[in-house]
């Protein structure tokens, strides 16, 4: 076996082609072997492993600088730079993460997580290489699904006319995003691939940058020659490689977005490994609900930034839709300022992405949207703490990012049946911008009465009256409210009273006024931060008064691939704990 040997891309130089295409060989079968075992991004991968021998071949690595967009395609890059047991040694699995992290290896320079970042990256080393006077290369690594976002279009502007100096755009093109391509730099980049670059169209000439194309991306002979070419360039050039997008699998090769990211599968079949119940997800409840109003109302239009899978819409129920379902490929911007322009004009937009994504959309939620008050719906998925666990995808900073923005009504569901109701109540309404959370703790059904008209903006909901103690627990905490509410009734013998704020942009000055008759302590319970969050608004409402407030929540921190439950436990967040501090407080 060559991978065995492999400790850094030095012993990678000692190769010929021949024994390169073997290894290659090997890092498919490695990337198999953790793949089938732990979750993790399948088809970026088996893409570009060619691609990623070619580099470390030619270049020298860490002094030569490689920046990987999103950097989920990275698994190769990691085996041949010192790190290969944790894709053949099952217990050294979790000693890495799934993106390129400077804490594990000097060869990796940036925590990358998030698309359209390498570009501008990129930039800012060789910016700071020319300021020093040093002659390294770097190398920008991006999909052509990243060239949609518009950190990649500014970073190509920025490096076409500003930098006169060594920088490596690699576009690695498997005409694929997570799902299907969205952009008219679509159009372009296929007259290229079928002018074998030659076409006069040429998005990436016509913003000041050299270009050379390579239409066998998968072959290590030839990226070796093209690689040569441009090492230790004197400016600005895109390389252009046409690649096979899961190449090495069938099923990946012919099944592009399923397998872009996968759970643990038997590898003669693809099947998962990992049985998750039979049960409802929101994401096949939000694109069954979605469906239901387009039918009956030509209006309504689902948008997403190139996530149609987290409201369930796959390629069949994306047909369906038809021109009711907008996909802007990797543009939240774009997203935003769009279902705003459609409100304005009479339609009834909604718009679906990660938690994690909305985060780049700050300025167009607060200047585009809501300055302008239209009445568009926002989604968010996986914004609970138990959701996407790397510290890239955190979504717990969604409840004190955006709940302070005037005009936006943020609500909080806790179960099913509320969720469907605030989401058909945004929907029709035309008075406010809505953001709701998207319930993260699993498809939950009860049997209390759910509103279905949110108009009175920050009326909190009580669910049980009770004296001395009052619980505001949110959304995803809601059940965890229940389970505080019930320990207290038979530890310390009275019934609490339990409240579900379903509005996260306001309070209830009324019932906080009212509380401090018969209560001396609230507790705050949410999924999201602290500094900035909902019980913080409720801490400073109780300033001045005899109230105690004590807030439950995460600490304001980058938690990495943690596990949810010990978290929890650790910040005092379970049932026990919590009563213990409430009969400290009382």
């Amino acid at each position: 076996m060559y991978l065995e040997k492999i400790n850094s891309p030095k012993d990678l130089k000692k190769l010929n082609i021949k024994e390169m295409e073997s290894l290659a060989e090997e890092i498919r079968e490695a990337l198999f072997n953790r793949l089938t075992k732990h979750q993790g991004h399948f088809g970026p991968n088996f893409g570009m492993v060619e691609v990623e021998i070619a580099l470390h071949y030619v270049f020298n690595s860490p002094v030569d600088k490689i920046v990987y967009d999103v950097s989920h395609q990275s698994y190769s890059h990691k085996m041949l730079t010192g790190r290969k047991e944790a894709y053949l040694c099952e217990e050294h699995f979790d000693d890495i993460s799934g993106y390129t992290d400077p804490k594990e290896s000097e060869h990796d320079f940036f925590t990358i997580g998030h698309t359209s970042t390498s570009i501008s990256l990129a930039t800012g080393l060789a910016k700071g290489r020319d300021l020093k006077g040093d002659k390294e290369n770097i190398i920008a690594v991006i999909g052509d699904g990243s060239l949609s976002g518009g950190e990649a279009l500014e970073g190509l502007d920025f490096a076409g006319s500003e930098l006169n100096s060594n920088l490596i755009i690699v576009v690695n093109d498997n005409q694929q995003s997570i799902a299907e391509n969205h952009g008219g730099i679509y159009k372009n980049l296929e007259l290229l691939r079928n002018t074998k670059g030659t076409g006069e169209n040429n998005i990436f000439k016509a913003m000041g940058l050299d270009y050379i194309y390579e239409e066998n991306g998968n072959n290590i002979e030839k990226l070796i020659m093209l690689f040569e070419k441009v090492k230790d360039i004197d400016h600005p050039i895109v390389v252009h490689i046409n690649t096979i997008k899961g190449k090495g699998y069938k099923l990946a090769e012919d099944n592009k977005e399923s397998w872009h990211w996968s759970f643990p599968f038997d590898r003669k079949t693809g099947n998962p490994t990992i049985h998750f119940g039979d049960g409802e997800t929101y994401e096949e409840i939000t694109s069954n609900f979605l469906l239901e109003k387009m039918k009956k109302d030509k209006t309504v239009v689902a948008v997403t930034p190139a996530m149609p899978s987290t409201i369930g819409f796959d390629i069949e129920k994306r047909k369906q839709a038809g021109s009711q379902f907008v996909d802007v490929g990797i543009a939240e911007e774009q997203a935003v300022a769009l279902i705003s322009g459609i409100a304005k004009n009479g339609g009834k937009p909604v718009l679906g992405t990660n938690a994690t994504f909305i985060q780049r959309t700050y300025d167009q939620i607060s200047q585009d949207l809501c300055i302008n008050n239209n009445a568009a719906t926002i989604l968010l998925n996986f914004s609970s703490f138990a959701g996407l666990t790397d510290v890239t995808h955190l979504g717990i900073f969604t409840i004190s990012t955006f709940s302070h923005i005037p005009n936006l009504v943020f609500l909080a569901p806790t179960n099913k049946r509320e969720y469907i109701a605030m989401l058909n109540w945004s929907i029709e309404q035309t008075e406010h911008p809505v953001m709701i959370l998207i319930p993260g703790n699993g498809v939950i059904e009860d049997n209390r009465k759910i509103d279905t008209d949110y108009s009175n903006l920050n009326k909190f909901k009580v669910e049980q009256r009770g004296t001395k103690v009052a619980i505001f627990a949110l959304g995803d905490f809601y059940q965890k409210g229940i389970e505080v509410a019930n320990e207290i009734e038979n530890i310390l013998g009275f019934t609490p009273t339990l409240i579900n704020p379903r509005f996260v942009s306001g309070i209830d000055k009324e019932l906080l006024n009212e509380l401090k008759k018969d209560h001396s302590v609230v507790i705050t319970l949410e999924d999201g931060i602290l500094d900035g969050g909902f019980g913080s608004s409720i801490a400073s409402f109780y300033g001045i008064d005899n109230m105690k407030v004590k807030n439950y929540g995460l600490n304001k921190e980058f938690y990495d691939r943690y596990n949810p439950d010990e978290l929890l436990k650790t910040l005092g967040i379970t049932k026990e704990q919590i009563t213990k501090d409430i009969k400290n407080l009382l």
